[in-house]
């Protein structure tokens, strides 16, 4: 958490192979509002297991209840599967300003679960990462062997793939309203160039930003998924300028 939790405030929501410290690139640069909080899920170091009756719900509550620390949250994101638990946390709990960057939704990586689950089950979290990336986000076998022959990258995947398939799991067995975020008074959704139209990012953009009739779409060009990593201080003045209302800085 950066700042003054008393103080207008935006909740950071990572997804799925990512925690709250590879998040600090973007909320160090968030400077429209006093307090910047990163919620550092379920799965995660420091943060407590998945536990046995985890589900999407659960990540929903677990949300909810990072807000109701703060005092005054103005602004909600979240990104991939953060990005689907935002606008169903925000379908409950009332939220001024909701952002998504690339949230995923039903049938994301379905076809993969059965590879995720034995990989899972067998403990052996090289396949896990290898099925994320062949079979859930398309990356092709010459960059899965680039990944692998980084080992502080290997190992870093490694360390976040351990919830891979029951968050996979998670956003398969997700609600499928109608309508999302139905509570949020101004929704602002972005997709990176990159992935704008295309499998699977783009095209699971599309499903959810058609249950936002509301919503006003953005495209940060030049960037894909990864842009919290690959571009964090691009994307986090796209967050800056989309905040409402201007609140002075930190």
């Amino acid at each position: 958490m950066y700042g003054d939790p008393d103080g207008p405030s935006v909740v950071v929501i990572p997804g799925a192979m990512a925690d709250a410290a590879q998040w600090a690139g973007v909320a160090g640069r968030l400077d429209g509002w006093r307090a910047v909080a990163v919620v550092n899920r379920r799965g995660r170091q420091p943060s407590g297991p998945l536990t046995d009756g985890y589900g999407f719900a659960t990540e929903v509550e677990d949300a909810a209840a990072v807000l109701r620390t703060f005092t005054d949250v103005r602004t909600l994101f979240g990104w991939s599967y953060g990005g689907l638990i935002a606008v169903h946390l925000a379908g409950t709990l009332p939220v001024p300003h909701l952002v998504a960057y690339e949230p995923v939704m039903a049938p994301f990586g379905a076809a993969a679960l059965p590879d995720l689950r034995r990989a899972h089950e067998d403990g052996d979290l090289d396949a896990v990462v290898t099925v994320a990336l062949r079979q859930v986000t398309g990356v092709g076998d010459d960059m899965v062997g680039a990944l692998r022959a980084d080992e502080a990258t290997w190992s870093e995947l490694r360390r976040l793939a351990a919830p891979a398939y029951h968050e996979t799991l998670a956003i398969n067995q997700a609600p499928l309203p109608a309508t999302l975020a139905v509570r949020a008074a101004r929704v602002d959704l972005i997709v990176g160039e990159h992935n704008r139209g295309r499998a699977p990012y783009g095209s699971s953009f599309d499903d959810v930003a058609r249950r936002l009739p509301g919503a006003t779409v953005h495209e940060l060009g030049g960037q894909g998924h990864l842009a919290y990593r690959e571009a964090p201080g691009r994307l986090a003045d796209l967050i800056n300028r989309l905040r409402v209302p201007a609140i002075g800085a930190r």
